[in-house]
């Protein structure tokens, strides 16, 4: 029903603002019609066109003194995120030479052929040289970017088993994320949203009976260790997720009824990144903030805020709902040593269930 009446008041203002439209061109055709620009407002219309052109520039030249090493610092930490940022670059450099190429032409023909008074205006029906040159050379250059973006997305989407990936699955609801283990035997249970079971604490859905399942390990902290395959195995339990790793150039879609898979190996520790001189900066301007909102709250007798720590997370990047923003996990990637010490102290599902 209040879909029903949206959708009524969005059809009563478009139809009340084409009324005012139509209002709006009568009266002007009661208007004296005989004033058309002159040869001076074309030509103060022609500066301003290259005054803009100059606008544009101007403000590029200032991004790229303030933020133009953004693009090119890579603080990616899987071993396929060098080639993700150097695919993004290419891209970025591209389209920066034809905007800029593109944008000059507009503008300054915009400022030559200016109207004037006695000059007509060269006409083309057709030309079938510009027409074959405008259309071949998009068609070559996108060709070049989707040939390379796909072959990238292949090396990094084929997953060598001989590698023996560390497999976790990503398990996915509004609002949070559960990460599990294959356990020791490195292969999952089956599962199903149908088998969820909260009075025995069984809240994947795990099959009971399976027996790859006895030994899987459910956290919500997700854990890595550096220099080792992981492949992931992601489910969705209400509505469209996605799972979001920035630093190691991640993302797949976790789609209800279905299981999509993603596959990285860890390169950069959590440690090792908190030292990296981008993260370092980014955490001391965070850090500077927090300190200075802290002082207002606590001037009004509140609690001051906890300093930040970087670290890594796993994100939803589809709007799944009101509380979308705080759909979040942390990851840790750390030694073998470290992360064989965790999983050790992780309880098994087969031990975590409830007896009844």
């Amino acid at each position: 029903m209040t879909g029903l009446l949206t959708i009524l008041i969005l059809l009563g203002i478009t139809i009340a603002i084409w009324q005012m439209v139509k209002i709006f061109d009568l009266a002007q055709a009661n208007r004296d019609t005989s004033q058309v620009a002159n040869d001076k407002d074309n030509s103060v219309n022609a500066y301003l066109m290259l005054a803009f052109l100059g606008f544009i520039y101007f403000i590029t030249i200032i991004s790229f003194a303030l933020w133009g090493d953004l693009p090119l610092v890579s603080n990616s930490a899987s071993e396929h995120g060098p080639e993700i940022d150097r695919l993004m670059v290419i891209s970025m450099v591209v389209i920066f030479i034809v905007q800029t190429i593109t944008q000059f032409l507009l503008h300054y023909f915009a400022f030559k052929y200016k109207g004037e008074k006695g000059r007509k205006a060269l006409f083309y029906a057709d030309n079938d040289k510009l027409e074959f040159i405008w259309t071949i050379i998009p068609v070559i250059v996108l060709a070049g970017l989707i040939m390379y973006g796909l072959f990238t997305w292949n090396d990094i989407m084929n997953v060598n088993e001989d590698d023996d990936p560390l497999v976790v699955e990503l398990y996915a609801q509004q609002f949070n994320w559960k990460a599990r283990y294959a356990g020791a035997d490195n292969v999952l249970g089956m599962a199903n949203v149908r088998l969820i079971n909260l009075d025995n604490a069984n809240i994947l859905g795990l099959d009971e009976s399976d027996p790859n399942a006895q030994d899987d390990i459910i956290t919500t902290e997700l854990h890595l260790p550096v220099g080792r395959p992981v492949l992931f195995k992601m489910r969705s339990q209400d509505v469209l997720h996605s799972a979001y790793m920035p630093h190691f150039r991640a993302q797949m879609n976790c789609v209800p009824g279905m299981i999509t898979q993603f596959a990285f190996t860890p390169t950069v520790t959590t440690a090792e990144m908190r030292l990296n001189p981008d993260i370092y900066q980014k955490v001391k301007n965070i850090n500077k903030i927090r300190n200075e909102n802290s002082k207002k709250l606590q001037a009004k007798g509140e609690e001051p805020l906890d300093r930040y720590e970087f670290d890594y997370l796993l994100l939803c990047n589809k709007i799944c709902g009101k509380s979308h923003y705080n759909m979040q996990m942390k990851i840790i990637v750390e030694t073998e040593e470290e992360y064989n010490e965790w999983i050790s102290e992780q309880k098994q599902f087969k031990n975590s269930l409830v007896q009844n």
